[in-house]
């Protein structure tokens, strides 16, 4: 069993940056796929960014050149910056991670972007 718990959400303009973060309960998290999702009303949840257990990343169009996902193993710990933020990137932001054909979810972090 991986718990993941999501940080670093909040309100800031447009323009403005972010940096989430989400901590693993146990180091199997060093193995896993791991990726950010977001969800916004009556919307699926979409794809973020995500990133192997050996760093090779990969980022939905809208956030590309905007957003950087990273994660450090040794603290178990998986960010993503935020830059350049736009109303539109207002939703839940939900950690991720898949590990031995399980996937697991943090209870995800509100992020608002105001105009």
């Amino acid at each position: 069993q991986v718990q993941l718990v999501e940080s670093g959400g909040g309100l800031v303009q447009a323009g403005g940056s972010l940096r989430l973060s989400c901590a693993a309960s146990t180091n199997a998290f060093s193995n896993s796929v791991a990726g950010w999702y977001r969800q916004t009303p009556g919307k699926q949840r979409e794809l973020v960014a995500a990133i192997s257990s050996g760093g090779t990343t990969n980022y939905a169009d809208s956030v590309k050149g905007r957003f950087t996902i990273s994660r450090d193993n040794a603290k178990n710990t998986m960010y993503l910056q935020m830059n350049s933020l736009k109303p539109e990137d207002t939703a839940v932001y939900y950690c991720n991670a898949k590990y031995i054909l399980e996937t697991y979810w943090g209870q995800g972090t509100q992020v608002t972007v105001s105009s």
